[in-house]
């Protein structure tokens, strides 16, 4: 019977073996396809880019993958088979719920490592899965929720171990998934040398949360200014102008954000908006455009929760704890929705590294707010750097709460969204 098995082994690794081939040069074609779209995006990767970055004529190409999105289809379902994989072979080895939590938190910076040292897969962030139609994105959505049901089942058996502290553990793991997918734009900016300690930094923070004190930390309410609602005068062209630019924007978002960049249409807004052709082309120049400004709105949102945050008394996390919940409310209300950074890569590269900076530059205020945690004795002592990326990534995720779970009031929802960032997973 061994003889037989090594036998197999052997064929199934032969250089004749015409499947294995296959298998390995199709394995190869979505690895590289998801660096090419994890860096450059999709819209801006062609499937000639890929081709001759293997080594190989488009015509081959067609052999394995007929279309751009098939190709994308294909790599979202690998990652996500790589990651059930990965969670089959966690449970194998561990019983522990939060250990297995753990292992599967640690396996996505290894995984990212591993890729760019050359010792496994890229795999693809799952950015577009919204750009997908039909039947594919069926399919790449159930394989998505059979992993988010697996990471939500490790809390859930934890809570009933006592291993993890009770909470809301729809919320908890959107959050978890959320500061992940985040990983693939700001990892790069680390050492390779130190990923594998910033990866145990970073399950520090989702172990044990921001907050210093013995016991759990308890949000102060929040303060929602309303934007004042100013008299627009009837000639006030340029005010009237700024209000129906707004009203594009947010409602662009709203597009972006469900049906991606290549699944939204121009004339789809303008219907949606009620305002002819014409005098929606008149604001909107193109799509691209229109993405852009979606992403300025955002983040003039975000910068003015920031400023008001500067202003106000207390202590750092109180600070966090303010602009996290004012973001959320901003992301799931009127005010919004604010854009996913899902359609980030279908910017052109000189406008993407424009809204990156922005967005580096707006995101150090969280560290900013960290360090001043740490100094006046509300934060643990930890980096501020990886605490504001994944709070970052999970601040992202946060729109479209109400799909995943019910929601009576949106702050006790925003509440145990971040739970985890500030009281953390394990019992204090």
């Amino acid at each position: 019977m061994g003889k037989r098995r090594d036998t197999e082994t052997a064929g199934q690794s032969s250089p004749f073996n015409r499947s294995a081939q296959h298998d390995a040069k199709r394995t190869a074609i979505l690895s590289q396809a998801a660096r090419l779209f994890n860096s450059k995006g999709s819209r801006a990767t062609t499937l000639r880019d890929i081709a001759e970055t293997l080594g190989l004529t488009k015509t081959s190409l067609y052999y394995y993958v007929k279309t751009k999105e098939e190709l994308i289809y294909q790599c979202y379902l690998a990652a996500l088979g790589h990651h059930l994989r990965s969670m089959d072979e966690i449970e194998q080895h561990y019983n522990s719920p939060l250990e297995r939590a753990r292992q599967f938190f640690l396996l996505q910076f290894e995984n990212w490592l591993a890729a760019q040292e050359n010792r496994g897969p890229h795999l693809a962030a799952l950015l577009e899965i919204a750009s997908l139609q039909g039947t594919r994105r069926r399919e790449v959505e159930a394989q998505y929720i059979a992993m988010f049901k697996r990471l939500r089942g490790y809390l859930r058996a934890g809570i009933e171990t006592g291993e993890i502290r009770p909470c809301e553990t729809i919320a908890a793991t959107r959050a978890m998934l959320g500061s992940l997918d985040w990983i693939f734009s700001w990892l790069h900016s680390q050492p390779r040398e130190q990923v594998t300690d910033t990866a145990q930094q970073a399950w520090d923070l989702l172990a044990h949360g921001l907050y210093s004190g013995a016991d759990e930390y308890q949000p102060a309410t929040v303060r929602l200014d309303a934007a004042a609602e100013n008299y627009v005068h009837g000639f006030d062209r340029d005010e009237q102008n700024r209000l129906k630019q707004q009203a594009f924007y947010k409602t662009g978002s709203w597009f972006f954000n469900k049906k991606g960049f290549n699944g939204t249409s121009l004339d789809e807004i303008a219907e949606h908006l009620n305002v002819s052709k014409g005098a929606f082309y008149y604001h909107i120049r193109n799509k691209e455009d229109l993405l852009f400004n979606c992403y300025t709105y955002s983040l003039d949102v975000t910068e003015e929760i920031y400023r008001q945050a500067q202003r106000l008394d207390g202590s750092g996390l109180h600070k966090i704890d303010q602009v996290c919940r004012r973001i959320f409310h901003a992301q799931n209300s009127d005010r919004g929705p604010l854009i996913r950074y899902s359609t980030i890569t279908a910017l052109p590269m000189a406008r993407r590294k424009q809204i990156l900076k922005r967005t580096d530059s707006s995101n150090q205020h969280f560290g900013e707010f960290i360090r001043e945690g740490i100094a006046d004795g509300s934060v643990r002592d930890i980096e501020p750097f990886i605490a504001q990326q994944l709070i970052a990534g999970a601040i992202n995720a946060a729109m479209d709460i109400k799909l995943w779970r019910r929601v009576d009031d949106l702050d006790t929802v925003a509440v145990d969204y971040f739970d985890i960032f500030f009281n953390g997973l394990q019992p204090r």
